[in-house]
């Protein structure tokens, strides 16, 4: 009863409905009657912190540039004073990304926004991180439960009154836009909370956020809770109300959605719906909820829709998370329809059993090349597909790879291309460890693999190994020569088309760490130990297993000081064959 008069209430907020009916007779979102919600994405800083998505700087200027292509209003990009490339990738952002307007139908750039304690030397760097963008943002937090006061802070509810207030004064004597979060909002005392952020608002805080840190209140008692902090909080009708729920209870996006109802005008979400634990409340479901169901909620959002599934597909490829297939908007069979009768309404039209259209996500129809098109129809494909302002040295890379990949099966496919495309996003920046070549001889009971690399002093070791399978075969091929403990924490196979020829999407996750023994299981990872992710997309999956651990590898290695190891490579193993420079220019 309380939920269906909270929709009722917001029904009556929203007014009349303006409906449009399309060819297909989906419902037109766009209407000017109703307020801009802020889409503030945080995928670069909580998203992050979801275990082994952790992102080098190359991975988040690329998405960064993808989320300001979407039409996300604020950019939370990362938590400057965690570290110094933490600080670099967050300042890169803000200079590189932060002017952007491609795509930006606000006609403003993406305001790019770091995360803070709410202590001052915090501050000062994360202003120094975000400053160098045109529209920028400071976001400060400090715990307001009890439980978090007496047991991590250890401080009373009056100084945590007063930490708060100095922390804001000291940000918005640096930057004028300055939010301010209360951790564990969700268990906290509202009435403690609304004489809090009393203060906060007149020290000049413009946005509010009220988190659900730990995903632990139902959709009504957030409503309320959004609902009594605006009408009890001194100055609280002058200011942005945000949202961020997480999703310990699977509760996120409908707890973000009843904070809307309520009167909150941000959200903060993820793509896919990444985060700390169980994960935040996702981008694409908030906001196709507001698209297919304008008549419900009185606000819209500016995001370009159609490049969501582009967007879901990124985040993938950076992190290495795959989306399960039934995943609301971006799984595979969001759109996938198998029982007779559900196959027969759709046949006859589409909206008896889809409440949105496949393109209205960015799922186009599938159109092919072949090994015969040539630079010109690639590139002018990767523009229809949405593709512009590519780096040269990535384009030259991504259509070699076309042609190779157009060698092996008879046409590539757009799905196949954006494949392509990801894997050239991901790869690590520098390439200390090249392969060459992989070979594999498959049979019981020894399958064989011999690997030809190129080490970082510009040798070329051929080498072989025996494996359990071709890939274990590869891998212990792979690490005879590269020479440094790494142990394989995760591998994924899928393909991303249909046929016997598919383009398969190979993912891999390796830590820094010796093999194994009998008795230790193969895949645990410690709780403090660093993953790096690796992917790969090829027609021969062995070739893209590969490839996938030789990107992880490079990750791993890539910041790393020349090792001992690496300086004095092992040259007399049985077997191995060790190919010189000069030898090798005078071989050519």
């Amino acid at each position: 009863r309380a939920y269906l008069s909270s929709v009722a209430r917001g029904l009556r907020f929203a007014g009349r409905p303006r409906v449009s009916k399309g060819a297909r007779g989906f419902s037109d979102s766009k209407s000017n009657d109703k307020s801009l919600l802020t889409i503030f994405d945080t995928t670069l800083r909580d998203g992050e912190q979801s275990p082994g998505a952790t992102m080098n700087i190359k991975e988040k200027i690329t998405l960064a540039a993808q989320l300001s292509r979407l039409g996300v209003d604020v950019c939370e990009a990362g938590f400057p004073i965690a570290s110094d490339g933490d600080f670099e990738a967050v300042k890169l952002v803000a200079q590189e990304i932060g002017p952007q307007m491609e795509n930006r139908t606000s006609g403003k750039p993406m305001r790019i926004c770091g995360l803070s304690r709410a202590i001052e030397r915090d501050i000062e760097r994360c202003y120094q991180a975000v400053s160098h963008a045109p529209l920028h943002r400071i976001h400060t937090f400090l715990a307001t439960s009890d439980i978090h006061l007496k047991n991590k802070l250890k401080i009373s509810r009056t100084e945590c009154i007063k930490q708060s207030v100095k922390a804001v004064e000291f940000a918005r004597s640096m930057c004028e836009d300055v939010e301010f979060s209360a951790e564990d909002a969700g268990r906290s005392d509202p009435a403690f909370m609304a004489e809090l952020f009393g203060e906060v608002i007149r020290s000049g805080v413009k946005t509010i956020n009220v988190p659900d840190t730990v995903g632990f209140v139902t959709p009504r008692e957030y409503y309320e809770l959004i609902k009594y902090l605006k009408e009890n909080t001194p100055g609280g009708d002058s200011i942005t109300w945000s949202t961020h729920c997480h999703n310990d209870l699977g509760l996120a996006v409908a707890n973000t959605l009843e904070g809307v109802m309520a009167g909150a005008r941000q959200v903060e979400v993820t793509i896919n719906g990444i985060g700390e634990r169980a994960g935040n409340a996702s981008l694409e479901e908030v906001v196709m909820a507001l698209y297919t169901r304008p008549q419900v909620f009185p606000v819209k959002s500016l995001v370009d829709t159609t490049q969501i599934t582009r967007t879901s597909r990124m985040v993938t490829s950076v992190t290495g998370m795959s989306v399960q297939p039934n995943k609301a908007i971006v799984g595979a069979n969001a759109f996938a329809h198998e029982a007779g009768i559900h196959q027969d309404g759709v046949l006859k039209h589409a909206a008896t059993y889809e409440i949105m259209s496949p393109a209205s996500v960015g799922l186009k129809s599938t159109l092919v090349l072949g090994k015969h098109s040539g630079r010109a129809a690639f590139n002018n494909r990767l523009e229809q597909l949405g593709y512009t302002n590519l780096d040269a040295d990535v384009l030259k890379s991504a259509f070699k790879k076309f042609k190779d990949t157009a060698d092996q099966k008879k046409t590539v496919t757009d799905t196949d291309i954006e494949a392509i495309l990801e894997n050239e996003f991901v790869k690590p920046s520098q390439e200390a460890w090249k392969l060459n070549s992989c070979h594999v001889s498959c049979g019981h009971p020894h399958p064989t693999a011999t690997v030809s690399i190129t080490t970082p002093s510009g040798k070329t070791i051929i080498d072989a190994s025996t494996g359990g399978g071709p890939v274990e075969a590869v891998y212990n091929a792979i690490s005879r020569v590269v020479r440094v403990p790494i142990r394989l924490v995760q591998f994924h196979v899928e393909a991303v088309s249909e046929g016997r020829d598919a383009i398969g999407k190979v993912s891999v996750r390796v830590c820094r760490r010796a093999p194994p023994s009998e008795d230790e299981e193969a895949l645990a990872v410690q709780d403090d130990e660093v993953t790096y992710h690796g992917s790969s997309a090829h027609v021969d999956i062995i070739q893209g297993s590969a490839e996938a651990f030789m990107n992880a590898i490079n990750k791993m290695v890539q910041t790393d000081e020349e090792t001992e190891l690496q300086r004095k490579e092992v040259e007399f193993w049985p077997g191995r064959v060790i190919i010189n420079p000069k030898e090798q220019k005078q071989m050519a």
